[in-house]
């Protein structure tokens, strides 16, 4: 589905522009689909909320974050990782739409819990 909205919107756009088109195709194939999930930071048992979200998870199984960069950096693993770990989810895909060929920017990422 990630590869049906890289073709018709090309590279280029905004994050949030994929995230919706993305989000809307998924939901179209009949998917449980959470956007913009916040994703909560316990420290030593005290909960905080700084803000971190997650883009998308599909039927509470997947975690999709999604980016619009040139080049992914190290930390962008990273960070989906880490939001694989503090949902105790197992697979992630980190998705660059900024690439001239979509599989390109498909990387599986996989929390060996």
């Amino acid at each position: 589905m990630a590869i049906e909205v890289h073709k018709n919107l090309g590279p280029g756009l905004l994050e949030s522009a994929y995230q919706a088109a993305l989000v809307y195709e998924l939901c179209e194939a009949g998917l449980n689909v959470k956007q913009q999930v916040c994703m909560p930071f316990v420290y030593k048992n005290i909960k905080q909320d700084i803000g971190y979200r997650i883009d998308i998870i599909v039927e509470n199984k997947v975690i999709i974050e999604l980016k619009s960069v040139e080049k992914l950096p190290p930390v962008y693993y990273a960070q989906t990782l880490t939001y694989l770990r503090l949902s105790n989810l197992k697979l992630g895909l980190l998705i660059n739409f900024n690439t001239p060929i979509l599989k390109d920017g498909i990387h599986r990422i996989v929390n060996n819990l």
